[in-house]
């Protein structure tokens, strides 16, 4: 049972490589913890000490997942990590990241962060080649290539085999005394290397995991680009050409991202703000105080109360001990629902008119039960107003948004979303609202809005044949 609304990231990856090798697993671990937003369902992290692999990796948070015994053989120059989401109904062990085969090149280990759209027709010649698959992953297909490729070494191995992915990708590959990461053309997911303080490089999908790492001179992986660590060494190969428009996801600045991250040389936490100075210029309404949804819509409700000049305030309270995993769906949490993760003050809503500021709706399942809780802490009145555009399509880059006959916004007209909600009234930031706060244009041209449009950067191919291919439907 998810008792958030909010749509998910599917993954966050991690590389890194030392000259001493004094800790990386535990340099990993750190790291992951960083990450851990965008994925709790499952972590896991291999190692190399250049001939030989290691692996550990369970379903749970990364605290849970990696206790001191379970780092303690994990020992090597070098490491990658994963934390994961998955899709719905591919949460099988089986699906668990990092991937490690053994090879005739030696042992080779995979992590991804996006998604390809012609899935099924690599697992289709991998299966009429002789491969056999045990996963329903992206993942798997990406290492099995890999390790079927022609070439002497394993950068010529990625080149050959790169043409042939067509989707989003941001991938961490361990191989030997080296790690490699690897960004698609379009650069859909982030993905940022930097310089350990004590020597070696990280590479992770965004820049609060190197942050964490204490890394200095922090760069973006390029679309298309392919960076190799070595212990003190990096060599950046640009093996693609980048997409000329680019496709970068615009809900990373939205929501996925931890807002003390970096993309595209742009301050998350800045950019959330602007979300909510835009949201308030085109969407006031009479109110008396303005309140966030915690946590990631707090910056736009700062920034929506300092361009209305109303007072920002609490009024509601996250249980951050409430997971979005491993929750039993019984009839009573169904019951408690949205209770469970929020409780309202009402100290600072009684006999107000209340704006409530959240980053996005997507099935519509939580608004209505927050725009109740407001109103039952005494709230006279509710507008809700939202940070990006209404949602009307699935995503098929790499985030877990549903299917499109999921997502309230393809089914009903926004008269109709805050009638269903019980809201006073609802606005959503309009698409060039949105890139005005991310780009500083109207323009979103560099960015991928499918979601919000329909207009894929690319073909998405067999969208039922993908589900078929991870498990969601027979």
């Amino acid at each position: 049972m998810r008792i958030s609304d909010k749509p998910r990231d599917e993954c966050g990856v991690l590389g890194l490589s030392t000259p001493h090798g004094e800790g990386v697993a535990q340099l990993a671990f750190f790291g992951l913890f960083a990450l851990q937003h965008r994925g709790q369902e499952a972590a896991g992290i291999a190692v190399s000490d250049g001939k030989r692999s290691r692996l550990h990796k369970e379903a749970g948070l990364v605290s849970t997942v990696f206790t001191p015994e379970a780092l303690a053989p994990l020992t090597g120059y070098h490491a990658i990590g994963h934390t994961r989401y998955s899709t719905t109904g591919s949460n099988a062990e089986r699906n668990i990241q990092p991937f490690l085969v053994e090879t005739m090149h030696g042992p080779l280990s995979v992590a991804h962060n996006g998604n390809l759209v012609n899935a099924t027709a690599l697992r289709d010649e991998l299966l009429n080649k002789g491969f056999g698959l045990t996963a329903t992953s992206d993942t798997e297909v990406f290492t099995l290539m890999l390790a079927a490729a022609g070439g002497q070494t394993w950068q010529e191995r990625i080149e050959r085999t790169l043409p042939a992915w067509k989707g989003a990708y941001s991938l961490v590959i361990l191989a030997a005394d080296q790690v490699i990461a690897v960004r698609d053309p379009w650069g859909f997911r982030p993905l940022s290397v930097g310089r350990l303080p004590h020597g070696g490089h990280a590479v992770a999908s965004e820049t609060c995991a190197l942050s964490t790492l204490g890394c200095v001179d922090i760069d973006e992986v390029k679309p298309g680009e392919m960076v190799t660590l070595r212990g003190s060494e990096i060599e950046r190969t640009q093996v693609l050409a980048p997409q000329p428009k680019g496709a970068r996801c615009t809900f990373e600045f939205v929501y996925f991202s931890r807002p003390d991250s970096v993309w595209d040389g742009k301050s998350v936490h800045h950019a959330r703000q602007r979300l909510g100075i835009e949201l308030a210029r085109e969407s006031m309404v009479d109110a008396d105080v303005v309140i966030p949804v915690p946590d990631s819509s707090i910056p736009a409700a700062i920034g929506f109360a300092r361009e209305s000049g109303l007072p920002f305030n609490d009024g509601l309270i996250k249980n951050r001990y409430i997971g979005r995993t491993f929750i039993e769906p019984t009839q009573d949490i169904r019951e408690r629902g949205v209770a469970l993760k929020f409780n309202a003050l009402s100290e600072n809503l009684k006999g107000k008119r209340v704006i409530m500021i959240d980053d996005s709706l997507v099935r519509g399942t939580t608004a209505g039960p927050l725009v109740k809780l407001v109103r039952d802490a005494g709230a006279s009145e509710v507008h809700v107003r939202i940070t990006c555009p209404p949602i009307k399509h699935a995503c098929h880059f790499g985030v877990d948004m549903g299917h499109d006959n999921d997502l309230m916004a393809a089914r009903l007209s926004v008269a109709e979303i805050q009638e269903h909600i019980g809201a006073d009234s609802l606005a959503f930031l309009s698409l060039e609202g949105m890139m005005r706060a991310v780009n500083d244009t109207e323009s979103g041209e560099g960015y991928c809005n499918a979601c919000f449009t329909g207009d894929y950067p690319l073909a998405v191919g067999d969208a039922q044949a993908k589900l078929a291919f991870e498990g969601v439907i027979a």
